[in-house]
């Protein structure tokens, strides 16, 4: 199924590209325009923020709670029924300690709040409460890709894995341009999502 998209585009590769490009771009302006420094860290509204500056030139949805439900695989994200609760809770959660944000971040990927987009906003968001709490950043270059997609899978579960892959990648180069640029990257995360109806839950 193709996204209706902004640019008119119909062939879901082209979309894709264009998606990464375009994304990316923005990305990269938000880390140099000072932005990102100026988030209240941890907040959903933040996330929200950074989703809509990051596709708001792509789809109408940017910035919009999903209005579907949605699955990758075998795994159901939060239900529509129950996400606006999973976001107010995550507000709260605490995030003093590596542990406290990384169980924060797996719940959020959990509500997983956007059609479309979520990885990439969700792992700025990310980078942007580690760097606030403890003064550190995830080298996302340190990470291997199928290692962090298994263990994301497997942590509303088990969130140990996922916490140890990313302990090890983290650096005090919080400033770097080209460690915050590996973090954009869309292929640490799942491409194409399945809906369903409430009534499949």
């Amino acid at each position: 199924m193709i996204l209706e998209n902004k640019l008119g585009i119909k062939n879901a590769a082209e979309l894709a590209r264009e998606e990464e490009r375009i994304s990316k771009k923005k990305a990269i302006e938000l880390f140099e325009n000072g932005t990102l420094d100026k988030l209240e860290c941890g907040k959903f509204s933040s996330l929200k923020l950074i989703h809509k500056y990051l596709f708001d030139d792509i789809y109408y949805f940017a910035g919009e709670v999903r209005t579907v439900n949605l699955a990758k695989g075998n795994f159901r994200f939060a239900p529509l029924m129950y996400l606006e609760v999973s976001l107010r809770n995550i507000d709260r959660m605490p995030q003093s300690n590596f542990d406290e944000i990384i169980e924060k971040y797996v719940e959020m990927n959990i509500a997983h709040p956007f059609r479309e987009g979520n990885g990439r906003s969700t792992r700025i968001w990310l980078d942007c409460i580690l760097k606030k709490e403890i003064g550190k950043v995830i080298d996302w270059s340190k990470v291997d890709k199928e290692d962090y997609l298994l263990a994301m899978e497997r942590s509303p579960i088990l969130d140990i894995e996922i916490k140890y892959i990313l302990k090890k990648a983290l650096t005090d180069d919080i400033h770097s341009r080209e460690i915050y640029i590996k973090g954009i990257d869309n292929s640490y995360y799942y491409e194409g999502y399945n809906t369903f109806n409430a009534n499949e839950l």
